[in-house]
């Protein structure tokens, strides 16, 4: 199984950023996936989870900011970021989930995401 991130990069705040994270090995379509992220010095965070039926939830602070999608056809997901804050910095890693609550075992390698003010 491999997931491959991409679409980091440096920011000011305001500015937006789409995240994607193709995913091999497994059966794509059937999966909860899910973004992730770390800042330095901080615990691992959900950002936002999508089901296979495109059912949606967000952490408060991506609510209203980030979207989540999946393209099945693809094997890719994504994370449309917009209105980014400094406080949005941190590594972002795309995930397998094994259920709506807990994070699977499949991780990305993660991209970085930088937002000066």
């Amino acid at each position: 199984v491999q997931l491959q991130a991409s679409g980091g990069g440096s920011v000011l705040a305001g500015g937006s950023l789409r995240l994607a994270c193709s995913v091999s090995g497994l059966d794509f379509s059937t999966r909860i996936l899910a973004w992730y992220r770390q800042a330095p010095g901080k615990q691992r965070e959900l950002v936002a989870s999508i089901t296979s039926s495109g059912a949606t939830n967000y952490a408060d602070f991506a609510r209203n900011r980030f979207t989540i999608s999946r393209d099945d056809a693809k094997r890719t997901v994504y994370l449309q970021m917009n209105s980014l804050k400094p406080e949005d910095s941190a590594e972002y890693q795309c995930n397998v989930m094994s259920s709506l609550t807990f994070p699977g075992i499949y991780w990305g390698q993660g991209t970085q995401v930088t937002v000066s003010s």
